[in-house]
């Protein structure tokens, strides 16, 4: 199956246009996959049938993989066979019936609106590099974008006239606006910061680390991490802590649910409804303590 999946990729890459993370995740799935198969003598796609793939989820369940992590598997394995079975190299979609396990939609870890003011406080902004890491953490809390979508962003993207960026995903771009906060960050950084990190390198990225190249996952990771710590916040924060919490603040002031879909490029509203959630725990738990007869 190993041509089969470099074909996959391929066709992914080129007409589907989706990200190299994106690559990563699919061919990392069929790989393992493909070796599980090899270990029970399958090696060419159309021996594969339903129950061979149903015996893999199986085992991917009795070696207690994450119930997220099942369901991300069975949509590159569903995905990889649609795709032979529509260009008519096997007669069946073995995959077609494999149902994913149930994730439970855990709560995301929020920073209250004063923790958030005090993480944005920290970068010194008397430095390049504080700088850059405030506008990082502005734009990221002022618009809610991944941090994937943060770091791949180009200078281009970035409408500092009309104060919003664009952001492309496989299927769609959408744009999102940022607030003046967030656009005098940026400003800062690109006058003054930018070209500095960039040495004598070109990059298109918006975002350049101390070594004149594009800012990784990683990188942003330590600085979030770094800052957290400055500022004494004890939450479990991750880089998607800053989104999860732009959401629910916008939820808290007013938003409305499509709008703050929308802006999050969430393409099923149910993914966006969790936040509602946590923002009606809030309005109670405010109830509770504040009204005489609760």
């Amino acid at each position: 199956m190993k041509c089969e999946i470099e074909e996959f990729i391929g066709y992914l890459h080129n007409t589907r246009g989706t990200s190299f993370n994106t690559e990563i995740s699919y061919e990392r799935d069929l790989r393992k996959l493909e070796q599980f198969l090899k270990d029970k003598g399958i090696r060419r796609i159309r021996q594969v049938t339903e129950a061979e793939l149903n015996s893999y989820v199986t085992y991917l369940e009795r070696e207690e993989f994450a119930a997220s992590s099942i369901s991300r598997s069975i949509a590159s394995i569903r995905a990889f066979f649609q795709y032979f079975f529509n260009q008519g190299l096997i007669p069946k979609n073995p995959a077609d019936t494999l149902k994913a396990p149930k994730v439970e939609k855990k709560i995301p870890e929020i920073l209250s609106v004063e923790e958030v003011d005090l993480l944005l406080a920290q970068p010194d902004e008397k430095t390049i590099k504080g700088i850059r890491d405030k506008a990082m953490l502005e734009l990221l809390y002022a618009t809610g974008i991944r941090v994937s979508e943060l770091i791949h962003l180009s200078v281009r993207d970035v409408n500092l006239k009309l104060n919003y960026i664009s952001c492309s995903s496989m299927e769609k771009s959408r744009a999102v606006p940022f607030g003046n906060t967030a656009k005098k960050a940026v400003e800062t950084y690109v006058e003054q910061a930018r070209d500095v990190l960039l040495k004598e390198n070109d990059s298109p990225n918006l975002f350049i680390n101390c070594n004149g190249t594009a800012m990784s996952r990683q990188g942003f990771w330590k600085i979030l991490k770094y800052y957290a710590k400055l500022a004494g916040i004890e939450k479990e924060i991750t880089p998607h802590t800053l989104r999860h919490s732009f959401a629910v603040h916008l939820l808290q002031n007013g938003a409305d649910l499509r709008s703050v879909q929308e802006m999050l490029g969430h393409s099923d509203i149910s993914t966006t409804q969790i936040y509602l959630s946590l923002n009606t725990n809030r309005i109670r738990n405010v109830y509770k303590k504040a009204h005489p007869r609760s």
